[in-house]
């Protein structure tokens, strides 16, 4: 099956129509190695002949159904990703944040040793791992 097939199942089954703005904005999320933010998709777009306001109500459409997340990573920037069925639902894998650069990654989950699970259990519950450090190559400019 085509990647466009694919999205049009998936849109059709949270009933919403395989239009051309969200199949492009569906494409562009599943070639993304990291979350993007809306003016991201909007330098990607605009010039195929989306306008800046579909592609921001399709990114809400297309959270609203469950298709993508989206993300605040303490820059007051919503990023969008498509999400990982395999994931729980509200466990989310974690995000590094280089504080110079500002380039996001997206990490693999992680683990919690039996004391830290029982310390978060005190408190509630994680939603979000964010961590924010030096990329590898904004740390190799650090004398």
């Amino acid at each position: 099956m085509s990647e466009i097939e694919d999205i049009r199942i998936a849109l059709r089954g949270c009933e919403l129509r395989a239009t051309a703005a969200r199949i492009a904005v569906l494409q562009q999320l599943n070639n993304a190695k990291s979350p993007v933010t809306h003016a991201d998709l909007s330098k990607v777009l605009v010039p195929l002949g989306f306008d800046k306001a579909t592609v921001f109500r399709v990114l809400t459409d297309l959270t609203g159904a469950g298709l993508i997340s989206r993300t605040e990573l303490g820059d007051h920037v919503w990023r969008f990703e498509i999400l990982d069925p395999s994931e729980v639902e509200g466990q989310r894998h974690p995000h590094f944040v280089c504080t110079d650069c500002g380039d996001v990654s997206c990490l693999a989950p992680m683990e919690f040793t039996a004391k830290s699970r029982a310390m978060v259990s005190a408190i509630g519950q994680i939603s979000q791992i964010l961590i924010k450090g030096l990329c590898s190559d904004c740390e190799g400019g650090v004398a």
